[in-house]
């Protein structure tokens, strides 16, 4: 004796039988977008700090030599050694200045900006690939 129903008959002859339900499908997980990410803040103002520590170097440098050329003469043509002035010496030094304000872009690129940079890169690429898999899911 069983206690199952029998199945009932289609209610026209044609009717082709009833369609398996289909199996659960997990709910989507949403992410938020690459473009409000948090970490994109952070990588603009590590990128901002780092343009302004190289800027500031350089044109920093040069500024206060204009300045002590302009309003301290009589220390820019005082004699440090065998007759080398200090505003000769002070205007050679802005070559060596300089290459550190590229050291320093260097530097801060690779140990702040870069490791930044390369996390948003392959968030953004899973972004895609799940943008993707969820699109071809859909059809």
């Amino acid at each position: 004796m069983s206690h199952d129903p029998p199945p009932r008959p289609p209610t026209y002859p044609w009717q082709p039988p009833p369609a398996p339900p289909e199996p659960a499908r997990r709910p989507p997980v949403h992410h938020a977008p690459s473009g409000r990410h948090s970490d994109l803040r952070v990588l603009r103002g590590a990128y901002r700090r780092q343009r302004r520590v190289a800027t500031l170097t350089a044109l920093g440098y040069f500024v206060l030599f204009l300045v002590l050329s302009a309003f301290v003469p009589s220390l820019m043509t005082h004699r440090v050694a065998a007759g080398l002035p200090t505003g000769l010496l002070l205007a050679l030094l802005q070559l060596p200045v300089t290459w550190l304000a590229i050291v320093l872009y260097e530097h801060t690129a690779r140990r702040h900006v870069d490791p930044l940079a390369d996390r948003i890169r392959k968030q953004s690429a899973l972004d895609a690939r799940r943008a993707a898999r969820h699109a071809g899911a859909a059809r």
